[in-house]
């Protein structure tokens, strides 16, 4: 018995490890809204960065990037940062992704995917997938899926980069 709860504890550890040790942020590129290819990194201003990938037909993702817009004024009162809506349609539905974005009026940055290379150097398998990125550039959190109120665990995980 004394084995098997040291062989589970040595297994959460190397998984918590596993977790928390830093991916980069790809440097690939995407479109801006404007319509111009730009690199990611470019993205980067020195502060912790929401990332979070949606389609037009994901209405969980729609949901959750509304959820974001309604309390970001709130949220940046206490932490600087940003936040990025990265579409994951591809080049036919893209004009209707910017379409969707420009009425919804979101206060970030969106970016169009369409030949899906970040998602795929990101390994997002399915949307809505967030990822939290501090202001080196590191990957420090990631989180599937969306419910309502999960958007707080988001700029919870901000907060605590941001100190």
């Amino acid at each position: 018995m004394k084995f098997l709860i040291k062989a589970i504890t040595l297994l959460a550890l190397s998984v918590a490890s596993y977790n928390v040790s830093a991916q980069t942020l790809p440097d690939v590129k995407v479109e801006n809204a404007q319509g111009k290819e730009i690199r990611v990194h470019s993205l980067l201003t020195g502060k912790p960065l929401i990332i979070s990938y949606w389609s037009i037909a994901c209405k969980p993702c729609i949901q959750e990037l509304n959820a974001i817009n309604d309390a970001i004024e709130e949220w940046r009162e206490e932490a600087d940062f940003e936040v990025i809506a990265v579409s994951v349609d591809d080049v036919r539905m893209q004009a209707n992704a910017k379409a969707k974005a420009a009425s919804l009026g979101w206060d970030f940055t969106c970016v169009y995917d369409t030949n899906q290379e970040l998602k795929r150097a990101m390994n997002v398998s399915l949307t809505p997938q967030s990822f939290i990125v501090d202001a080196d550039g590191n990957i420090v959190f990631s989180h599937s899926g969306y419910t309502p109120g999960s958007e707080e665990l988001l700029f919870d995980k901000i907060l605590e980069i941001a100190q």
